[in-house]
């Protein structure tokens, strides 16, 4: 097998900045920053702008579309089927 050929990967905290969340994983991403995690251990730590705890999906806050109004708006505009 052939040293050297694969990248460091190490323990990382990922930040979310939105939601105040973080936790330790595994990564081969690299920050200049640390922050002392509660098993007392320092790691580099990443920001990132979104995670589970804030998008809108896994949060349920997400935006529903109302795609039957807009078909009966449109129908009402333009006319139901075989009108003509």
């Amino acid at each position: 097998m052939q040293q050297d050929k694969h990248p460091d990967y190490h323990p990382v905290v990922f930040r979310d900045r939105a939601a105040g969340y973080a936790f330790l994983t595994r990564s081969t991403a690299t920050s200049d920053r640390t922050i002392e995690w509660d098993d007392g251990e320092t790691y580099p730590v990443v920001e990132v702008e979104i995670s589970s705890e804030s998008h809108p999906f896994y949060t349920g806050r997400a935006r529903t579309v109302d795609t039957e109004g807009r078909v009966a708006r449109f129908e009402r505009r333009y006319g139901g089927e075989g009108s003509g």
